[in-house]
Protein backbone atom coordinates (compact mmCIF):
# COMPACT_ATOMS: atom_id res chain seq x y z
CA UNK A 1 0.00 0.00 0.00
CA UNK A 2 1.27 3.46 -0.92
CA UNK A 3 -0.17 6.48 0.86
CA UNK A 4 0.52 10.13 1.54
CA UNK A 5 2.26 10.98 4.81
CA UNK A 6 0.46 13.36 7.15
CA UNK A 7 2.23 16.51 8.38
CA UNK A 8 3.47 14.95 11.64
CA UNK A 9 4.88 11.94 9.75
CA UNK A 10 6.67 14.19 7.24
CA UNK A 11 8.27 16.31 9.97
CA UNK A 12 9.27 13.17 11.84
CA UNK A 13 11.19 11.93 8.78
CA UNK A 14 12.93 15.31 8.43
CA UNK A 15 13.71 15.46 12.17
CA UNK A 16 15.03 11.91 12.50
CA UNK A 17 17.58 12.08 9.68
CA UNK A 18 20.61 14.15 8.80
CA UNK A 19 21.50 13.05 5.26
CA UNK A 20 19.38 14.24 2.37
CA UNK A 21 19.64 14.93 -1.35
CA UNK A 22 19.70 18.61 -2.28
CA UNK A 23 18.27 19.47 -5.70
CA UNK A 24 19.19 22.76 -7.35
CA UNK A 25 19.49 24.30 -10.81
CA UNK A 26 22.83 25.11 -12.47
CA UNK A 27 23.00 26.39 -16.06
CA UNK A 28 19.36 25.44 -16.60
CA UNK A 29 20.00 21.81 -15.60
CA UNK A 30 18.99 19.98 -12.43
CA UNK A 31 21.68 18.70 -10.06
CA UNK A 32 21.33 16.55 -6.96
CA UNK A 33 23.97 16.23 -4.24
CA UNK A 34 23.92 14.48 -0.87
CA UNK A 35 24.28 16.86 2.07
CA UNK A 36 24.36 16.73 5.82
CA UNK A 37 21.50 18.83 7.17
CA UNK A 38 19.66 19.65 10.36
CA UNK A 39 15.91 20.31 10.39
CA UNK A 40 14.98 23.07 12.83
CA UNK A 41 11.26 22.52 13.35
CA UNK A 42 10.57 25.68 15.37
CA UNK A 43 11.56 27.88 12.39
CA UNK A 44 10.61 25.35 9.68
CA UNK A 45 14.06 25.51 8.11
CA UNK A 46 16.85 23.24 6.95
CA UNK A 47 20.33 24.25 8.18
CA UNK A 48 23.46 23.20 6.31
CA UNK A 49 26.85 24.41 5.20
CA UNK A 50 29.20 24.00 2.26
CA UNK A 51 32.44 25.11 0.74
CA UNK A 52 32.39 27.95 -1.78
CA UNK A 53 31.89 25.87 -4.92
CA UNK A 54 29.51 24.74 -7.62
CA UNK A 55 26.49 24.14 -5.37
CA UNK A 56 26.70 27.50 -3.57
CA UNK A 57 27.27 29.44 -6.79
CA UNK A 58 24.24 27.76 -8.34
CA UNK A 59 21.97 28.43 -5.34
CA UNK A 60 23.03 32.08 -5.24
CA UNK A 61 21.77 32.47 -8.81
CA UNK A 62 18.66 30.32 -8.52
CA UNK A 63 17.45 30.15 -4.93
CA UNK A 64 14.57 27.70 -5.36
CA UNK A 65 15.79 24.32 -4.09
CA UNK A 66 14.46 21.04 -2.74
CA UNK A 67 15.67 18.46 -0.24
CA UNK A 68 14.63 14.82 -0.49
CA UNK A 69 14.99 12.60 2.58
CA UNK A 70 14.21 8.89 2.48
CA UNK A 71 14.05 6.03 4.95
CA UNK A 72 14.29 2.83 2.92
CA UNK A 73 14.15 -0.59 4.53
CA UNK A 74 13.18 -2.49 1.38
CA UNK A 75 11.41 -2.11 -1.95
CA UNK A 76 8.11 -2.57 -0.08
CA UNK A 77 8.88 -0.57 3.06
CA UNK A 78 9.96 3.05 2.68
CA UNK A 79 9.15 6.69 3.44
CA UNK A 80 10.17 9.67 1.34
CA UNK A 81 9.77 13.39 2.03
CA UNK A 82 10.37 16.31 -0.32
CA UNK A 83 10.88 19.75 1.25
CA UNK A 84 10.82 22.63 -1.24
CA UNK A 85 11.98 26.09 -0.34
CA UNK A 86 14.32 29.01 -0.79
CA UNK A 87 18.08 29.20 -0.20
CA UNK A 88 19.33 31.93 2.14
CA UNK A 89 23.03 32.41 2.85
CA UNK A 90 24.02 33.54 6.33
CA UNK A 91 27.03 35.46 7.59
CA UNK A 92 28.68 36.73 10.74
CA UNK A 93 27.26 35.93 14.16
CA UNK A 94 24.01 34.66 12.63
CA UNK A 95 25.94 32.06 10.62
CA UNK A 96 27.90 31.01 13.71
CA UNK A 97 24.71 30.63 15.76
CA UNK A 98 23.05 28.47 13.10
CA UNK A 99 26.21 26.40 12.62
CA UNK A 100 26.22 25.81 16.38
CA UNK A 101 22.55 24.67 16.28
CA UNK A 102 23.42 22.44 13.31
CA UNK A 103 26.38 20.88 15.13
CA UNK A 104 24.46 20.20 18.35
CA UNK A 105 21.49 18.81 16.42
CA UNK A 106 23.61 16.44 14.33
CA UNK A 107 25.55 15.26 17.38
CA UNK A 108 22.29 14.45 19.19
CA UNK A 109 20.92 12.56 16.17
CA UNK A 110 24.10 10.51 15.75
CA UNK A 111 24.17 9.63 19.44
CA UNK A 112 20.50 8.58 19.33
CA UNK A 113 20.59 6.70 16.01
CA UNK A 114 24.11 5.29 15.89
CA UNK A 115 25.11 5.17 19.55
CA UNK A 116 28.38 6.99 18.96
CA UNK A 117 29.63 10.43 19.92
CA UNK A 118 31.13 13.15 17.76
CA UNK A 119 33.63 15.76 18.83
CA UNK A 120 33.86 18.06 15.82
CA UNK A 121 32.01 18.95 12.64
CA UNK A 122 34.79 17.20 10.71
CA UNK A 123 33.67 13.93 12.35
CA UNK A 124 30.50 13.92 10.23
CA UNK A 125 31.56 15.95 7.24
CA UNK A 126 34.01 15.26 4.45
CA UNK A 127 34.94 18.93 4.39
CA UNK A 128 37.80 20.08 6.58
CA UNK A 129 38.21 23.82 6.78
CA UNK A 130 41.17 25.92 7.73
CA UNK A 131 41.04 29.55 8.82
CA UNK A 132 41.20 30.82 5.23
CA UNK A 133 38.36 28.64 3.96
CA UNK A 134 35.39 29.14 6.28
CA UNK A 135 32.23 27.17 5.56
CA UNK A 136 29.29 28.92 3.98
CA UNK A 137 26.33 28.45 6.28
CA UNK A 138 22.89 28.52 4.72
CA UNK A 139 19.30 27.75 5.46
CA UNK A 140 16.46 26.58 3.30
CA UNK A 141 13.22 28.27 4.24
CA UNK A 142 10.69 25.50 3.71
CA UNK A 143 7.66 26.56 1.71
CA UNK A 144 6.09 23.19 0.91
CA UNK A 145 6.50 19.62 2.14
CA UNK A 146 5.15 16.43 0.62
CA UNK A 147 5.71 12.81 1.47
CA UNK A 148 4.74 9.25 0.67
CA UNK A 149 5.23 5.85 2.19
CA UNK A 150 4.94 2.28 1.09
CA UNK A 151 4.26 -0.55 3.49
CA UNK A 152 3.60 -4.13 2.61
Amino acid sequence: MIRTLNEDEMYQVLSNNYIGYLAYIYRNRPFIKPITYFFQKKNNIIISYSGNGHKVHAMRKHGEVALEVAEIDSVNNWKSVLAQGTYQELSGSEAKAYLHDFSIGIKDLVIRKEGRTLDFISDFSSKIYNNDDSPIVYIIKIEEVSGRLRIH
